[in-house]
């Protein structure tokens, strides 16, 4: 069983930073991968970030690429999003998760564990 508490969220400008955290309980955190997902209003909860449980393979939504960077300290039991030049449209609760596996994972269903979500605010 793993459990997963997100931290970081806040209000923010728009072109700003935010560093959001992901601590994780429970067994064999350092064999599974992470990711990062989003959630604005009204709309369904999207893909944002994945990284592998050994850390060297990282994959990102296309809205993200260059801005958004996911890294993990498996030392720590944490993994993190830093998020830069921020965006009113970055807006939304976004949720950290794990799964176990060294594959690369991107959609909702392949994801077991998920944390409460933390919300970003980005205004302009």
């Amino acid at each position: 069983q793993v459990q997963l508490v997100e931290s970081g969220g806040g209000l923010v400008q728009a072109g700003g930073s935010l560093r959001l955290s992901c601590a994780a309980s429970g067994r064999a955190f350092s064999s599974y991968a992470k990711g990062w997902f989003r959630q604005a209003p009204g709309k369904e909860r999207e893909f944002v970030a994945h990284i592998n449980w050994i850390g060297d393979r990282t994959n990102y939504a296309d809205s993200v690429k260059g801005r958004f960077t996911i890294s993990r300290d498996n030392a720590k039991n944490t993994v993190y999003l830093q998020m830069n030049n921020l965006k009113p449209e970055d807006t939304a609760v976004y949720y950290c998760a794990a799964r176990p596996g060294g594959g690369s994972y991107s959609s909702i269903q392949q994801y077991d564990y998920w944390g409460q979500g933390t919300q970003v605010t980005v205004s302009s």
